[in-house]
């Protein structure tokens, strides 16, 4: 985390908005007391920046697009010759399934 007085950011806010696009925290400072922080905005899909930090910690390992373009280069499986297969979903769904 980085401190700037009101001075430093008034005549440095580009540097110190540079700093904060980069990712770090910014407090201002004024007579040696915080009165604001100046943060980087999160995307808007993960609003608190958890799958980074899953993805830091080595809990998560997001996927890529090469992921998806092997399982889509599978074709589906297709049923056995003769079997109805919305039958057998209508079947299981009144089943209870």
């Amino acid at each position: 985390m980085n401190v700037a007085t009101v001075t430093e950011a008034k005549n440095g806010l580009s540097a110190l908005l540079d700093r904060v696009k980069a990712g770090d925290e910014v407090v201002i400072t004024e007579h040696g007391r915080p009165i604001a922080r100046v943060v980087p905005i999160v995307r808007a899909e993960d609003p608190e920046g958890r799958l980074e930090r899953l993805e830091r910690a080595g809990v998560i390992r997001r996927g890529g697009a090469q992921a998806m373009d092997d399982l889509l280069a599978v074709p589906p499986p297709q049923p056995a010759a003769g079997l109805d297969v919305v039958a057998l979903l209508l079947a299981e769904r009144d089943s209870g399934w």
